[in-house]
């Protein structure tokens, strides 16, 4: 079946992806790999690429798009290439509708030319040690000084994509204690200044996979945030919070099924090329039936997907419809890289192919951004039950 979920100009962005890609990330990739991390000065280079102001307005130097279809590509170009923009991602998915949604137009001012540039990288920190997806059980605080001017910010924070390279980050924190009504009440976010004095950056953290992307624990000790840098109203964090959270839960489904689509590819390539017994493994009729099972599943995540980002487009995506469509895409990407780095054999165990790769980092898509079990919660409550 046809697409229809992209045009020109998308098929034109995704050309120049590509080609960068090719350029500058898939012959480097195994030092990032390495190395845990990408290079801070790659960030440069998408900002020059216009990555990351697609959907800024144009008065701060962005494209002043208003879609999601252009990130799509982007997850899509990355998986094909079994290759990741480091921790870029929480830059624009997560960190940038909160500053569109919150920010006045000072701080705008202030913010958007160094996001769009790549000069200031942004991340957000929400996790805590031992809150894990409870987020009103934060327990980080800040609050106002005698004479009005800054916040004091005290607490930590854990799992922080992006964390070490950031130098700007949201930071969700109690101005207020909870009631006994709404303990979610007093939460409130700061676009904290990372060379803040009492601002430290603690471990890196060894991820099973993702391996490029730098995540980190936090540390914030008598940190002063100027008040000029609250986000939105002081105890709404809570609501904001779950305002962009649609929009997070598309771009973990939207991935997941790019890198199922991806774990296709590289089986298919490999067992046309592989030979045991004096036959390519292609010819066997397991092979067979496996990858055109896993091409069923693709197509059918690649459909939800797509509804998925017509919605978003739209404005129309609801919580439910957002976490259905998490649910299903992560859990068929599951599967689907499960069956095709067993297709892989041995091989498909060593790190220098993509697959292997691809099945350590597709396994987180089933716990962030809230796991399959809070996705089934959701989907339950819609629908009555």
């Amino acid at each position: 079946m046809r697409r229809t979920v992209f045009n020109e100009d998308h098929e034109a962005f995704r050309e120049t992806l590509r080609a960068f890609i090719e350029a500058e990330v898939v012959p480097v990739y195994d030092e990032w790999f390495a190395a845990g991390q990408a290079p801070r000065d790659f960030y440069y280079k998408l900002g020059e690429l216009g990555i990351f102001g697609i959907n800024v307005p144009e008065e701060f130097g962005g494209a002043g798009l208003e879609s999601h279809k252009f990130e799509a590509v982007l997850y899509e170009e990355t998986a094909r290439a079994g290759v990741a923009f480091g921790g870029s991602g929480v830059h624009v998915l997560l960190a940038l509708p909160y500053i569109k949604m919150l920010a006045t137009d000072e701080q705008k001012k202030r913010f958007l030319p160094k996001f769009v540039s790549g000069e200031e990288m942004w991340a957000i920190a929400m996790t805590e040690p031992g809150t894990g997806s409870d987020l009103a059980g934060m327990k980080s605080t800040a609050k106002l000084s005698e004479d009005g001017t800054h916040y004091v910010l005290n607490g930590a924070k854990t799992f922080i994509t992006g964390g070490v390279h950031a130098d700007r980050m949201i930071v969700c924190a109690r101005t207020s204690a909870p009631t006994a009504e709404d303990r979610r009440h007093g939460i409130s976010l700061f676009a904290v200044d990372t060379k803040a004095e009492g601002y430290s950056v603690g471990r890196k953290l060894d991820k099973l996979g993702l391996k490029t992307s730098d995540t980190a624990e936090l540390a914030f000790v008598d940190v002063k945030v100027p008040v000029e840098d609250l986000l939105g109203e002081e105890n709404k964090g809570f609501y904001y919070l779950g305002h962009n959270l649609a929009s997070e839960r598309w771009g973990i489904a939207f991935g997941a099924y790019a890198q199922a689509k991806a774990a296709v590819r590289f089986a298919k390539q490999y067992v046309q090329d592989r030979t045991v017994f004096g036959k390519t493994v292609a010819s066997f009729q397991n092979t067979k039936f496996e990858l055109a099972a896993c091409q069923a599943e693709v197509d059918a995540a690649e459909a939800v997907a797509d509804r998925a980002t017509e919605a978003l487009d739209a404005g129309e995506l609801t919580p439910a419809e957002a976490a259905s469509a998490k649910l299903f895409c992560t859990e068929v990407a599951h599967r689907v890289i499960d069956r095709c780095l067993q297709l892989h054999g041995g091989y498909g165990f060593m790190n220098e192919y993509p697959i292997a790769r691809l099945y350590a980092d597709n396994r987180v898509n089933r716990i962030y951004g809230g796991t399959s079990e809070i996705m089934k919660s959701i989907i339950a409550k819609d629908m009555g039950l």
